[in-house]
């Protein structure tokens, strides 16, 4: 891995600097054996996340009490949205609803963006 290019990324102090472009995929690696997550914003109504899942590696199943939209930005995983599975590539986006189950598996290594929204009842 070129640590340059990461040198070269809008952050300031581990954060995405606001009103500057980057490459979406490029805000955070793969690491051997590990999930690996980076915050792009977090408010009290919300946050955005991106993702990096190592091959072989998962994550567990649960139930967010927020509405949740995740983004395949780099390689597939398959998202089961209360026992529907459905098959995701670069490109492709679901919303996972409120108080619904859901276990994300990957099919290889893959990153995703994450982005939770809380509505003023939820709070």
């Amino acid at each position: 891995m070129d640590t340059k290019k990461l040198d070269a990324l809008p952050t300031d102090d581990g954060k995405v600097v606001a009103d500057e472009a980057h490459v979406i995929v490029e805000l955070i690696e793969y690491e051997h054996d590990s999930v690996v997550s980076r915050s792009i914003l977090k408010k009290t109504t919300g946050s955005i996340e991106a993702v990096s899942v190592a091959e072989g590696e998962g994550l567990e199943a649960k139930i967010s009490p927020f509405d949740t939209y995740v983004q395949i930005i780099d390689g597939s995983a398959l998202i089961e949205v209360d026992g529907k599975e459905t098959e995701m590539k670069i490109g492709n986006g679901i919303l996972i609803p409120a108080h619904s189950s859901s276990q994300t598996k990957p099919n290889g290594r893959f990153k995703m963006l994450v982005t939770v929204v809380k509505s003023g009842y939820d709070i």
